[in-house]
Formats: C-alpha cells, sequence, structure tokens
C-alpha cells in the first residue's frame, strides 16, 4: 500500500509553529518599562482633566520651541557651507 501525505497540513503545522516561534522571540525582545515616574502622570492627568483646554495649550507650545530652534540650526548649515566654498575658491587663486 502507498503512503499519503498530507502536504497541506504539513504546511499549514509548520507555519503554525513558525509562528508561534517569531511570536515568542518578539515578545523577548520587547523593551521593559523601568522607572515610571507614577506621581508625574498623576499630575499629567490631573492637569489635563481639570484645564482640559489649558493643558492641551501648554503641550501645543513646547513643540512651536523646539521646531523654530530646529530651523535656526537649519538656517546656519547653508551658511557654514557657502563660507567652506568661499575659503576653498580664495586658496585656489
Amino acid at each position: 500500500m502507498a503512503v499519503t501525505r498530507l502536504i497541506r497540513k504539513t504546511r499549514k503545522n509548520r507555519a503554525r509553529s513558525n509562528n508561534r516561534v517569531e511570536n515568542i522571540n518578539r515578545f523577548i525582545k520587547q523593551p521593559v518599562i523601568k522607572r515610571v515616574d507614577v506621581e508625574e502622570i498623576k499630575k499629567e492627568f490631573e492637569a489635563t482633566s481639570k484645564g482640559g483646554k489649558k493643558a492641551a495649550a501648554k503641550k501645543e507650545e513646547a513643540p512651536k520651541a523646539e521646531a523654530v530652534a530646529t530651523e535656526e540650526v537649519a538656517a546656519e548649515k547653508p551658511a557654514k557651507k557657502a563660507t567652506k566654498k568661499a575659503a576653498e575658491k580664495k586658496d585656489e587663486e
């Protein structure tokens, strides 16, 4: 008698085991959250629950200041390149 293989079933079983192993590895690689400041979280929660819009406005102001700082840095970089190129041209002459 010939032996009949269930190819689809074996493929499905192998896929299940591979997926399980991948999931285990993914969960192992996730970093563990350490040193959570509970008091700070409570303060943020109280600020948002009491002042709703005021707290949201304060949070929006901070990223704007960071954006301005990055724009200033970006504006300075081309100036440095221009001075280097000008210095190289002077050296060549």
